[in-house]
């Protein structure tokens, strides 16, 4: 639940500078940062301090674990940003929080620490939506205008459109997330969690020259990843894998984990790009952003342009400051609802698991 304080007209420059501090933590990243919007309608990123739980390679993050490192590092990530910003907790007009979608625990986590310094500092708290905060700061970073979203991540699989103040879903995952799907394979064949599994999958896959038959599972708008998942992971198995590319036999008959990682992106995103399209076509846009950790895959943006160009349209991305979850798109979204009228009651500071991008009310936009 929000209180809504005086309509204001989302079009006008503030009539002052607003600052506010964001906090992240639905998954592995915790992340703070500090925005500014001036009077001059110019925003600034004064910070935006991210620390990551990496696990040995093999192994995914747990809940528990991941919230136990968020209290852990919370304090530290968040004195960083204020420092770095040049500002002081008594500067700012509001205290954003990640509301959902995640994982409970580390959710929790960083809701607690948001509560208690709207306490300490008596600082309004604004609960934001995870996914609506990744396409606002690449609005903004980019300068999409009124683009088709795809947003892409561990959590989630979206295809978004905004209208009538709300993020329209036109397409989406039935079972499990792009980046869920590329983690889950990344552990398979062992790779490293460092910097990301995804990261080193997106590497790996430019060494690949073999593309291997995989299911193709567009459903309408909509697509389906988990038996990709399951049909990548049975080369894994076949007689003529080699773990480390090892050069037995004839090289025709040799299947490497780097054609695998290729053969999963490429068979991947060429699903993504289609219902994306079709988005596009749908509302008559020329404009597709990528947001998400997976929306700094260089070779997602790569196919995206081809189709976006062909019909005379462009591609807007951002790279691993704001694509990865951080602080500062929490900061984003939370300060642009704040400005007209938005706060969340103590009471209501709670997190969701579940919290769907089409639920928000977007005032902010005409």
């Amino acid at each position: 639940m929000t209180v809504k304080a005086k309509k204001r007209n989302p079009l006008q420059p503030p009539d002052r500078t607003y600052l506010a501090l964001g906090l992240e933590g639905s998954a592995n990243k915790l992340g703070a940062g500090i925005i500014q919007h001036a009077q001059d309608g110019s925003t600034s990123v004064l910070s935006n301090i991210r620390h990551t739980y990496i696990t040995p390679p093999g192994e995914g993050f747990q809940p528990r674990d991941t919230a136990l490192h968020h209290r852990q590092w919370a304090m530290t990530v968040i004195q960083e940003a204020v420092e770095k910003s040049g500002v002081s907790m008594r500067d700012l007009d509001c205290i954003c929080y990640t509301k959902g979608p995640g994982m409970g625990a580390p959710l929790q986590s960083v809701a607690l620490v948001a509560r208690t310094l709207s306490l300490l500092y008596d600082k309004p708290l604004v609960g934001v939506n995870h996914c609506v905060g990744h396409i606002e700061m690449g609005r903004q970073i980019t300068g999409a205008q009124n683009p088709v979203v795809l947003y892409v991540s561990g959590g989630n699989t979206q295809v978004i459109a905004y209208s009538r103040q709300c993020y329209r879903i036109f397409g989406e995952t039935l079972d499990i997330a792009v980046g869920n799907c590329l983690d889950r394979f990344a552990r398979v064949i062992n790779l490293s969690n460092d910097p990301s599994p995804g990261y080193n999958i997106e590497q790996e896959a430019k060494k690949g020259k073999r593309l291997v038959p995989l299911p193709y599972a567009t459903k309408g708008m909509d697509v389906s990843l988990s038996g990709i998942l399951t049909s990548i992971e049975a080369y894994t198995q076949d007689k003529r894998f080699r773990p480390h590319g090892a050069p037995e036999g004839d090289p025709e008959d040799i299947i490497t984990p780097q054609d695998l990682c290729f053969s999963l992106q490429e068979t991947v995103f060429s699903m993504l790009v289609e219902i994306t399209e079709r988005a596009m076509a749908h509302i008559g846009s020329k404009e597709v952003l990528c947001v998400g950790g997976v929306g700094c895959n260089e070779r997602l943006q790569e196919m995206m342009g081809i189709m976006a160009a062909e019909r005379g349209g462009r591609v807007f991305a951002t790279d691993e400051r704001f694509c990865i979850d951080n602080g500062i798109m929490i900061a984003q979204a939370g300060l642009l609802a704040h400005r007209m009228g938005h706060e969340t009651p103590l009471q209501d500071s709670t997190c969701t698991q579940r919290f769907r991008t089409d639920e928000v009310h977007v005032a902010w936009r005409a």
